[in-house]
């Protein structure tokens, strides 16, 4: 294999060291069998911790870092039990191994904003059991009672004489690992719960954090790739006369989605790309457009004839509307979206004969590695994964294409290839939020209790295209590909006729005490791909439910906040987060002349969030100046992170409040650059006050839930301000 040449960028890369002193890369494989790296000597108590002689203690962080605070968190609790410092461990990415297998998504990757919450309780006793093993090996070797040691800053204290942890290492690797060992009560905790400034803060802040498109290895060619404009049409034929004369180009071939241009440059690509003639074929996305795809939903959702997929029959479902005093309907409209992750999808593949190494910031080493032999046609066991930073994930970096791209490119050229997209192919070849048209119904006393909750939502699934990716990334090795080509259009039929598709009712109906509820999703796909972005379907279904119960507040004439309490009493978690928020906003209170508040609630990944916008009008334009947020996500392992989550949260879906659009003309997306798909600038950004609610329960997911309420919050403001029911996203006034 070609070195990688050793100055300081690229030393960095292939060792993982960052200027933290944290490894964030380590060589990862598909294989089961490969296990997790060993350093020579260390003590292996488990597949998370090594301890070795020189007394380093090495963490394989199981989840994938993409600014979201996990390696600081799970580091955390590592620390905790095995009683050193955060900034004293050695953080690596877990190599490819069933240990680290995400018990929610049931293979290894991170998403779902389950990382502490899923790792909690299994990273603390692997670190107990760890702590544990240390004290007894202690225990013999200096002839003491186990019960007069203790254990403070990764050193034996035995009456005030310490010893550091290496010097037990080899006698520990000898003795049996006690497998429950007794975990540190919450009274006791000196790490979880403290604020601090982020492990990899120093790294990331001075520019020496590595991200995938950091990569460089020795001979590396650049490649760029001419994806179809209409997403899924076919390749007919291609003349790249023009571009195989252009400077620096090596190669022009055809891979599985386009044509990609091979160059010793990424702008002598990208040049020569622009340069070749390509025929695509007809799809059935062609011949729609925004319009054409609204006005089909409006169709499918007046059809009653289309019951649709059930995604909740709870007591008599919405049968019983018209016994209340008071029935509302309303129609909700919420479009396509693109991730737009600051960092835009890239590969770097290196070649050793039947050998490749992967550089890539991926949320799931395990499909990125399975990309690699699907496509790559490589043995498990020959694919050496190195992950990186993430520059952004929301779900666009589970997939695993940009690997897939790569290696079919590497393989073909015998070369080691870069690919990078540009933005205008992050935004045009995306896999996109799915828009969806929702009727909310409900039937309301006049004491203001919702007796009846029905909803019937039209628009394409969440899962199916991603599904096609990970059936083929995923699928054991001894499988024909034909099979598996075949296998992976199942999902299409699975979602689209027989099991709606569980985003599409992600929190709509969940957070409030009503004993009848019905929710129905009519599949409505035109082929634009769709997949996860940050929150999945709460991101849509709260400002649909969000901004439907402010609707019934004014219906009944009560304080949005009062109608909201009144009808949480089952949801102790939601019924504290907006207590509080209230209470922080000083609700009801006189507002500056002109300015209003807006009230939205939701529960997702197992957190509970309320948030107060203040909003005014300015010059027919929206201006949202203060957003006060209460999160209720349980146990707090670092404040400091979930406050920058959950203000994380806002901005990003303030965006898509205000701005965000993915738009078609026939079957083409239009967006395709900042300059058409804005984001909330600096100057835009309103104040965020983040308020925790104090709790021991188990801690929850903070990544997401931050999002979903601002958009409905901000709605709901603007109703006030203006008495306009602004029921389409992004907001708009008319």
């Amino acid at each position: 294999m070609n070195k990688v040449s050793l100055t300081r960028r690229k030393f960095l890369l292939s060792t993982g060291i960052a200027a933290t002193g944290l490894i964030v890369g380590c060589s990862v494989t598909r294989a089961n069998e490969i296990g997790y790296s060993t350093v020579a000597g260390a003590f292996e108590p488990n597949s998370f911790i090594q301890i070795t002689s020189d007394s380093e203690v090495i963490f394989y962080l199981p989840n994938n870092e993409m600014g979201q605070g996990i390696l600081d968190g799970l580091t955390t609790l590592i620390a905790e039990e095995l009683r050193v410092e955060p900034g004293a461990i050695d953080v690596r990415h877990a190599q490819r191994h069933e240990d680290y297998t995400n018990p929610e998504m049931g293979m290894q990757a991170t998403g779902g904003s389950n990382a502490v919450r899923g790792q909690f309780l299994p990273l603390r006793q692997a670190a107990a059991n760890a702590a544990a093993a240390v004290r007894n090996a202690a225990a013999q070797q200096l002839n003491v009672a186990a019960d007069k040691i203790v254990l403070v800053n990764g050193m034996v204290d035995v009456d005030g004489k310490r010893y550091p942890y290496g010097q037990f290492a080899s006698l520990a690797a000898t003795l049996p690992v006690p497998e429950n060992a007794t975990l540190r009560s919450a009274e006791q905790f000196d790490q979880i719960g403290r604020e601090r400034p982020r492990l990899d803060a120093l790294a990331k802040s001075t520019g020496t954090a590595l991200f995938g498109i950091d990569a460089e290895v020795d001979d590396l060619l650049r490649a760029v790739v001419v994806r179809s404009p209409v997403i899924g049409a076919s390749l007919i034929s291609f003349d790249a006369t023009e571009a195989r004369k252009q400077s620096g180009v090596v190669a022009v071939l055809e891979i599985r989605n386009g044509v990609a241009v091979v160059a010793e440059s990424y702008w002598q690509a990208r040049k020569a790309a622009a340069l070749v003639d390509i025929q695509w074929s007809k799809t059935e996305l062609s011949s729609w457009s925004s319009d054409t795809l609204y006005e089909k939903f409006v169709e499918t959702l007046n059809d009653t004839s289309q019951k649709g997929l059930e995604c909740c029959n709870e007591g008599e479902g919405g049968s019983l509307l018209e016994n209340s005093a008071i029935v509302a309907v309303a129609d909700y409209y919420a479009p396509y979206l693109a991730h737009a992750t600051m960092e835009p999808m890239n590969c770097t593949v290196q070649i050793d004969g039947d050998r490749c190494a992967i550089y890539v910031g991926t949320q799931s080493v395990q499909v990125s590695a399975g990309a690699a032999v699907y496509y790559g046609d490589f043995d498990a066991g020959k694919v050496a994964m190195h992950p990186a930073f993430l520059g952004g994930g929301f779900g666009r970096r589970v997939i695993g294409d940009d690997v897939a791209e790569a290696v079919v490119i590497a393989k073909q050229t015998g070369r080691n290839i870069q690919v990078v997209w540009s933005r205008e192919d992050d935004m045009t070849a995306d896999f996109y939020r799915p828009a969806a048209l929702v009727r909310m119904q409900a039937g309301v006393s006049e004491q203001g209790v919702i007796e009846t909750w029905a909803v019937r939502r039209v628009g394409p699934n969440t899962m199916n295209y991603v599904l096609d990716e990970w059936v083929d990334a995923l699928a054991p090795d001894f499988l024909n590909k034909r099979f598996v080509n075949w296998l992976s259009k199942f999902p299409h039929s699975l979602f689209n006729r027989f099991v709606a598709d569980p985003s599409s009712g992600d929190g709509i109906y969940t957070d409030y005490d009503t004993a009848n509820k019905a929710v129905y999703h009519v599949t409505q796909d035109p082929g634009l791909r769709t997949g996860f972005w940050r929150s999945v379907g709460n991101s849509s279904n709260a400002f649909f439910k969000e901004s439907f119960i402010d609707e019934l507040a004014h219906r009944v004439g009560m304080d949005e906040v009062q109608f909201r309490l009144a009808n949480m009493q089952k949801n102790p978690r939601l019924k504290k987060a907006t207590e509080l928020a209230a209470a922080k906003a000083n609700w009801g209170q006189p507002l500056p002349a002109g300015h209003f508040h807006g009230l939205a609630t939701h529960s997702s990944f197992g957190s509970a969030v309320a948030q107060i916008a203040e909003v005014s009008i300015e010059n027919n334009t929206i201006v949202v100046h203060r957003v006060t947020a209460a999160i209720d996500c349980g146990m707090v392992v670092n404040p400091g992170i979930v406050r920058d989550q959950v203000e994380g949260g806002i901005i990003y879906g303030l965006t898509a409040a205000l701005y965000g659009e993915v738009t078609l003309r026939d079957g083409v997306v239009q967006e395709t650059n900042f300059h058409t798909y804005p984001m909330l600038r600096m100057a835009q950004a309103p104040t965020v006050d983040v308020h925790i609610v104090d709790s021991q329960e188990h801690p929850e997911g903070v990544g997401e839930p931050g999002l979903p309420p601002i958009a409905p919050a901000v709605a709901n403001a603007i109703f006030k301000a203006t008495g306009q029911r602004l029921r389409t996203l992004p907001l708009k006034l008319s």
